[in-house]
């Protein structure tokens, strides 16, 4: 969740920069970094034309590649699950094993308060089923 967050703030603080920067291009007449720019469309244009003939050539592939791909994406991911769930089991092991309260013993309490009021469930408890039972040999 921190790692989306942080993304999209990147992401829109440097969507905000660069509206800024071509804001200001457009204000002064001036353009910043002209052979950064000039190499970076360059560089767009061709990763651009890569990505559409990947494109055509991926349209081009009979129909049983494209699901024997999608299966074996799918036989990965999987896997990778299985392999999360083995190491979320061990790391719950190892935790237990690390714990203090792995072998949690109930203790006597200290507090007088609390055996009063334990001695006093247990009281009405014992009254009730004394009453149930009167209720059972009347009836």
């Amino acid at each position: 969740m921190v790692a989306a967050v942080s993304a999209f703030l990147v992401s829109l603080l440097g969507m905000i920069v660069l509206f800024s920067v071509k804001y200001r291009e457009t204000k002064t007449g001036r353009i910043f970094f002209p052979a950064f720019r000039d190499s970076s469309d360059e560089k767009a244009l061709v990763l651009k034309g890569k990505l559409l003939r990947t494109r055509a050539m991926i349209e081009q592939l009979p129909p049983i590649l494209m699901i024997l791909a999608r299966n074996l994406v799918r036989m990965i991911a999987l896997k990778f699950a299985s392999f999360l769930r083995q190491g979320e089991a061990q790391a719950h092991r190892l935790a237990d094993m690390v714990s203090h309260k792995h072998r949690f013993e109930r203790r006597e309490t200290r507090s007088e308060f609390l055996k009063q009021v334990s001695d006093h469930k247990n009281g009405v408890a014992e009254r009730d089923v004394a009453v149930a039972d009167r209720d059972e040999i009347v009836g």
